[in-house]
């Protein structure tokens, strides 16, 4: 469920004073309101949404309850109801004879969002249309929340060898798990990962999200994949990638060299004459499955020796001498 900020419905900062708030919101009513935008179903949607603001940001005690939970009202961080909360009335009467927009004191009233009913409560009694006297009554929980409804889902970040990723199967994760008004305890999870999951990917495991109310089913946990740095290779997109250094005599003469995959290594054959970045393809040994399958790609880099003997100093001398290869010429 989305968080609204009621702040920016209102084109208000979260220091406004309450005039600055009910200026703002008379503003936009006046804008946006039913009667004066007949048939109008953009404005009506939206002139619900500036109500709803309003009549949070209003009043103190439900201002104080939004600015404690803001964007992470899901997930409760603490949060502790004020004294008292839960028989809170909240009242809406009309701003003049016949209703209408006298006062602005009962914008709409009612049909407010999921989000709304959440943090305040969903038990209100009451009856009346578009400019209606109504009064509602908290009733329920700290929330005041009357009916059953369905945990949150919740998102965590599942870290992943190469090795690991290339060959799936189970493993055991713990999560610190915080629920609103308890401890932080550990939950440990039995996950099957799929063999070539890729970055970014999400795993669903169902029912281990945010628990729901009155014995409604709890949400989903999805787990992220990220992948650990890996010593030999790196990633780009689903295909796996390996450096691999060779001396200058194996770039010039060819060499077989025994590689790393993630599958156990293979015999890579170096032709003869190699410059470094070229890259071979070891097809199927990257991540991904099917058609989208990645390939591992080997690149060659060059490398010269640091220190040398003096045998090998005159060996390399006289090579430059009897050599006609001139690299910047070609």
């Amino acid at each position: 469920m989305e968080y609204k900020d009621y702040y920016q419905i209102l084109g208000v900062s979260k220091t406004a004073s309450k005039e600055e708030i009910a200026k703002a919101f008379k503003k936009l009513a006046r804008q946006y309101h039913p009667d004066l935008n007949p048939d109008n179903k953009t404005a009506e949607a939206k002139f619900k949404e500036i109500n709803e603001a309003y009549e949070v940001l209003k009043d103190e005690e439900k201002r104080k309850l939004y600015d404690r939970l803001g964007p992470n009202w899901q997930h409760g961080q603490d949060f502790q109801p004020p004294p008292g909360f839960e028989n809170m009335h909240f009242e809406f009467r009309p701003g003049g004879p016949g209703g209408g927009m006298g006062g602005f004191t009962n914008m709409g009233g009612g049909d407010f969002s999921d989000f709304f009913e959440t943090l305040f409560g969903g038990g209100f009694a009451g009856a009346g249309g578009m400019g209606g006297s109504r009064t509602y009554r908290s009733t329920g929980g700290p929330f005041g929340q009357t009916r059953p409804r369905r945990g949150a889902d919740s998102e965590a970040t599942l870290e992943l060898t190469l090795e690991e990723a290339w060959r799936g199967g189970p493993k055991t994760i713990t999560l610190q798990e915080r629920l609103p008004g308890q401890p932080p305890s550990i939950k440990t999870l039995q996950v099957n990962i799929p063999a070539g999951i890729k970055e970014g990917a999400r795993i669903r495991l169902a029912g281990q999200g945010n628990p729901g109310n009155q014995g409604a089913p709890s949400g989903d946990l999805f787990l992220k994949v990220a992948m650990l740095p890996h010593r030999q290779f790196y990633l780009d997109g689903v295909n796996v990638v390996l450096d691999l250094p060779l001396a200058p005599w194996e770039a010039a003469l060819g060499a077989k060299i025994r590689v790393p995959t993630l599958d156990g290594s293979v015999e890579l054959a170096v032709p003869a004459g190699v410059d470094s970045g070229r890259k071979f393809r070891i097809k199927g040994k990257g991540l991904g499955t099917g058609a989208e399958k990645g390939d591992q790609l080997v690149k060659v880099r060059i490398k010269s020796p640091k220190s040398l003997t003096a045998e090998e100093q005159a060996l390399w001398e006289q090579l430059a001498r009897v050599s006609k290869f001139a690299p910047r010429e070609e």
